[in-house]
C-alpha cells in the first residue's frame, strides 16, 4: 500500500503579451482581450472533474502549495485571482501555512498590484527578470526593461509578502562572464528571498532553436556558474536544488513538492498532475493543450491519463530527488513508490562504488561526482 505524499495543485493560465523566442511553455501570445470569466469558470469545472474522476473529495490531504504558472498570470486582475482562489478553497481545504505563488512578468506590473494580488490570497510572486540588460533582454524576446524589473522587485518588497523570487538567465547570446555576473550583482542588490538563476538552453520548437544564436562554450559557462556560485553564497544564499537558491526558510514549497516526488494537481490549458493513491497505483494526467480546446464546452479537459508502472518508478523518483541537493530518505523511496529497497539494491550499490551517491545509514547523499555525472546515473534506474 502507498503512502499519500503532499498534494498540491498547479494552475496554468496560457496567455502572455507575445511568445520569447527561448519559450518552449505552453504559452499563446495574445491576440485580443483574455477571457477572465471564462477561463475562471473551466478551471474551477476542470477541477470538479478531477475531484470526481479521482475521488479527491475523500481524501483527507490539505493543498500543500498552489503555483499559478503560466504564460502570464500577471495578465489576469487582482478580482479574477481573488475569484480563482475562492473558487479552490470552496473544493479542497487549505494547509494553515499553505505557500500560494504566482508568476509575473515585470512588464506587465502596475503599482499596487503587488498588494492587491496579496490581498487577494497569492503570497509569494515569481517575478521573472531574466536579465538587467537592455540589449540581452532584447534579444530574448521581453517586454520589459532593466528599470521595470528593478521596480518590480522593489514593489514586491514593499508588498508584504511572504518571499518572492527572481527569475534570472545565464549562459545568454554573447554573454560575457561579467556580464554575467554583473546580472547576478544587480540581482543580489535587491535581496530577494529566493533567486532561481538557471542556464539558458535551446529547445525544440521555439525560434531559437530555427535560427540559434550564439552561446557561450562550456569553459565559459563554467567560470559563469562558478563565480556566481560564489557570489550567491557570499551574499547567504544557499542551494538547494539544481538552479534554486534561497535565504534560509525560504525554499519554494511548490518546487521542494515537486522533486520530493509528491502529489500534484494540474489544472488548465496543457497542465500536468501526479497522482498517487493507496492502493498502490500512480497516475500521470495532461489536459488539452490550446485555449481554444480548453474553452470548448462540452469537451473533456483530461487529453492524456498514464500509470506508472512499478519497472519505471525507481528512475522517476530519483529523477525528481537527486536534482535536490538534500540526503534522500530510504523511507520515501519505499513509502512513494511502494517497492522494496531490494528493487533496487543492484543499482544503488553501482552509484555507492562509483562514488555518485553516500550511504548515510537512514538516506542517501548525491556527492559533487554525482551531480557532474547525474545523467549516468539517472540511466542506472531506466527500466531495461
Amino acid at each position: 500500500m502507498l503512502s499519500l505524499p503532499p498534494l498540491s495543485l498547479y494552475i496554468h493560465i496560457p496567455w502572455c503579451v507575445q511568445k520569447c523566442p527561448y519559450c518552449d511553455f505552453n504559452s499563446h501570445a495574445l491576440k485580443e482581450g483574455i477571457p477572465e470569466q471564462q477561463y475562471i469558470a473551466a478551471l474551477l469545472e476542470d477541477l470538479d472533474t478531477d475531484i470526481t474522476r479521482y475521488q479527491l473529495a475523500g481524501d483527507s490531504r490539505a493543498l500543500h502549495s498552489i503555483f499559478i504558472g503560466g504564460g502570464t498570470p500577471s495578465l489576469f486582475s487582482p478580482d479574477a485571482i481573488r475569484q480563482l482562489l475562492n473558487g479552490v478553497a470552496e473544493r479542497i481545504p487549505f494547509s494553515p501555512d499553505i505557500e500560494i505563488t504566482m508568476e509575473a512578468n515585470p512588464g506587465t506590473v502596475e503599482a499596487g498590484r503587488f498588494t492587491a494580488y496579496r490581498e487577494a490570497g497569492v503570497n509569494r510572486i515569481s517575478i521573472g527578470v531574466q536579465s538587467f540588460d537592455a540589449e540581452k533582454l532584447k534579444r530574448l524576446g521581453r517586454i520589459h526593461g532593466p528599470e521595470e524589473a528593478i521596480r518590480a522587485a522593489k514593489l514586491a518588497t514593499e508588498a508584504g509578502l511572504q518571499s518572492f523570487n527572481l527569475d534570472l538567465m545565464h549562459g545568454l547570446p554573447d554573454q560575457t562572464l561579467e556580464e554575467a555576473l554583473d546580472d547576478l550583482r544587480q540581482a543580489i542588490a535587491l535581496n530577494p528571498p529566493h533567486l532561481s538563476w538557471y542556464q539558458l538552453t535551446i529547445e525544440p520548437n521555439t525560434l531559437f532553436y530555427s535560427r540559434p544564436p550564439v552561446l557561450p562554450d562550456d569553459d565559459s559557462l563554467w567560470d559563469i556558474f562558478e563565480q556566481g556560485h560564489k557570489l550567491l553564497t557570499d551574499a547567504g544564499y544557499v542551494q538547494y536544488e539544481t538552479s534554486g537558491y534561497s535565504k534560509p526558510g525560504f525554499q519554494c514549497r511548490h518546487n521542494l513538492n515537486y522533486w520530493r516526488f509528491g502529489d500534484y494537481l494540474g489544472i488548465g490549458c496543457g497542465a500536468h498532475g501526479k497522482l498517487s493513491f493507496t492502493d498502490g497505483r500512480i497516475i500521470r494526467t495532461v489536459k488539452v493543450k490550446h485555449p481554444k480546446g480548453y474553452l470548448d464546452a462540452g469537451k473533456p479537459y483530461l487529453t492524456d491519463e498514464n500509470t506508472v508502472g512499478s519497472e519505471d518508478r525507481p528512475f522517476e523518483f530519483f529523477m525528481n530527488r537527486f536534482r535536490l541537493l538534500e540526503a534522500c530518505p530510504k523511507a520515501e523511496f519505499t513509502a512513494y513508490t511502494s517497492l522494496p529497497l531490494s528493487a533496487i539494491e543492484r543499482d544503488i550499490n553501482w552509484a555507492l562504488e562509483k562514488g555518485y551517491l553516500q550511504d548515510l545509514g537512514e538516506s542517501w547523499q548525491i556527492t559533487e561526482q554525482g551531480k557532474l555525472f547525474l545523467n549516468d546515473l539517472l540511466s542506472r534506474f531506466i527500466a531495461e
